[in-house]
């Protein structure tokens, strides 16, 4: 998966000088998340609604006219940007753009193509990415393996169990155990399994004869 497939294609964008209150008006007007800085075409910066509304409750806790006029008048975009914010290319796979997100604790990345910005990528679009995987709208059934040491053929003969039960498997994705430090020294992973059955019960009694735990289980609710 891409992130030009996912993102938010053609991002409204500001100059830094831009008055904070036209930031405000058009994060309330458009319900986005994170506006580019850019100028002379390059990215200058990033400002994010959070940001702007804290400088807005702050003008508006004083309840003072000089300090709105100010707010509303003066403060200016670059005043509050993020500088130099982090970035991912429009050709990265969206695990890079997580990997990104996670590392500098950020839920918005400006999206580059040969150095111009032509998109957003946001925590809107991971939580959409992950509710693909889960299945979200598909109202599928699913299990959770506990940790299991994944060796050649592992996840094949954990298909093969499952559909041997009468279900039909659409996903099966292996996760972390631990923490990336304690998973990168070993194989152990936890494993998903969605799949459409009318009874998960033999699914997990399948599961458990061919010596996998089952610790956890969801039953789709009926059409």
């Amino acid at each position: 998966m891409i992130v030009r497939n996912w993102m938010q294609t053609n991002p409204i964008v500001l100059t830094g000088d831009a008055l904070l209150s036209e930031a405000k008006r058009i994060f309330s007007e458009a319900n986005i998340h994170a506006l580019p800085v850019v100028e002379d075409g390059r990215l200058r910066g990033l400002i994010t609604r959070a940001g702007c509304l804290r400088a807005a409750h702050a003008a508006l806790r004083t309840q003072d006219t000089d300090e709105l006029n100010y707010f509303s008048n003066r403060v200016k975009v670059k005043d509050i940007m993020v500088r130099n914010p982090a970035t991912i290319d429009a050709d990265d796979t969206m695990e890079h753009c997580l990997q990104v997100g996670q590392e500098h604790g950020v839920g918005q990345l400006p999206v580059m193509d040969k150095g111009n910005v032509v998109g957003i990528i946001s925590a809107i679009e991971m939580f959409s990415l992950a509710a693909h995987f889960l299945g979200a709208w598909e109202k599928r059934s699913g299990v959770t393996l506990a940790p299991i040491d994944l060796k050649p053929g592992t996840m094949g003969r954990i298909i093969d169990t499952v559909e041997a039960a009468g279900a039909e498997v659409h996903a099966i994705y292996p996760i972390s155990a631990h923490d990336r430090e304690a998973a990168s020294a070993g194989r152990e992973r936890k494993v998903i399994i969605r799949f459409h059955a009318a009874n998960v019960a033999a699914v997990i009694e399948a599961l458990a004869h061919a010596g996998y735990e089952v610790i956890e289980a969801v039953q789709a609710a009926a059409h």
